[in-house]
């Protein structure tokens, strides 16, 4: 029979207090998963419904279903979905310190030297949520773009080809307005007339004896026939432009201008991979690229600002207590502004957080390794 080991004492509670550190760090993370993802999902279906209500005359006006109105506003959800993502993490996570503050853990994590947990766990939940963010920016908001498109194009085509009446003003899009004579017994479209006044410095007139809507490799297409386009600009100046035949998408009158730039649906894998290849970055892809970036910028700033804030306990109460929640969304605001207006690009909010954050954590870490020598010491 074999010696039976021994493990040494030291060795033995050093594994012990890994293991506590381990489930440690497994519960802090999933306190602040459950509480950011609760969140996110209440907000996300609040935002959802909001959309349905305000496409609702996708019903009422353009003779479509429900289904129809259901996926175009789950469509619209990815933009959405960014601007609230990173405030929903910071919320959740400021909930979940707020919580272990006010039953104590938050004082017993730091009186058993969890602390080292407590990052763990807060950068996980921030790496994890960083991914999630990017797979959104990069990939799933171009995808929902592109589906977006292709389904008001679709709309659009199917209100001008059928649901188009004649002598009736009909509005297909924000600032676009269609109007026809009448309809052959072939769907052919008479007297077309569209005004698109989305452009503030130009607004461009269509006029057509007839009209049809066409599908091709690149979408709907509506092809007018012996007619003319007027441009009205600033201080009344008119042009005029007669043709025999003038085709023009169906999505350049649906779709927002600001969405004409051609990058906006593609995704940042295929982008950087055209500008390889041409040797070529356009300003437009670099400032693209940077954009979706800076949303993974924003969940690290907000994540060690929380984490810095309320991840240490304090005997001291405010005479007026302002709720975490509150100062997220004001932290968020703020950051907003500064990112909108500031010259340096986008990304200037989220350095500026990631920069404050990171000198409070450092500051309140040095605090506490102070304190614990000199408590240790006495």
């Amino acid at each position: 029979m074999g010696t039976p080991s021994i493990i040494p004492r030291r060795d033995k509670t050093t594994f012990i207090q890994e293991s506590h550190m381990q489930r440690l760090t497994a519960y802090l993370t999933r306190l602040f998963a459950t509480e950011a993802l609760m969140l996110f999902g209440v907000v996300s279906f609040l935002l959802w419904l909001v959309s349905c209500l305000r496409a609702f005359d996708v019903v009422s006006v353009k003779g479509q279903g429900l289904l129809t109105l259901a996926w175009q506003s789950l469509l619209t959800m990815p933009p959405l979905v960014l601007a609230f993502m990173y405030v929903c993490v910071g919320i959740g996570m400021a909930r979940a310190l707020q919580a272990l503050q006010d039953n104590h853990e938050l004082h017993i994590v730091h009186t058993v030297r969890g602390v080292g947990a407590l990052l763990r766990a807060a950068a996980m939940v921030c790496v994890a949520s960083v991914g999630f963010v990017l797979l959104f920016s990069n990939f799933v908001e171009p995808y929902a773009a592109r589906q977006l498109s292709a389904l008001s194009a679709s709309v659009a085509a199917d209100l001008v080809s059928s649901s188009l009446k004649p002598g009736r003003v009909t509005q297909v899009a924000p600032g676009v307005l269609l109007l026809i004579g009448g309809r052959s017994e072939d769907g052919e479209l008479t007297d077309f007339f569209a005004d698109d006044r989305r452009d503030p410095k130009t607004r461009r007139t269509y006029l057509a004896e007839a009209a049809t809507i066409s599908r091709n490799s690149t979408g709907f297409v509506l092809e007018l026939r012996n007619g003319s386009i007027q441009y009205t600009e600033g201080a009344n100046r008119f042009s005029e432009i007669s043709f025999g035949r003038y085709d023009i998408g169906v999505e350049r009158l649906t779709q927002p201008l600001a969405a004409a730039d051609g990058y906006w649906a593609r995704n940042s894998v295929s982008m950087i991979s055209e500008a390889l290849q041409t040797g070529v970055w356009a300003p437009e892809v670099i400032e693209r690229l940077i954009a979706r970036l800076t949303e993974g910028l924003r969940v690290v700033g907000i994540c060690i600002l929380v984490l810095a804030i309320s991840g240490f306990p304090s005997g001291k109460r405010a005479r007026i207590a302002v709720p975490m929640e509150a100062i997220v969304l004001v932290i968020a605001f703020i950051e907003r502004g500064i990112s909108s207006y500031s010259p340096l690009g986008p990304a200037t909010g989220s350095g500026l957080m990631i920069a404050a954050g990171g000198v409070l954590l450092f500051v309140k870490l040095r605090t506490r390794q102070v304190s614990g020598s000199v408590g240790l010491a006495a």
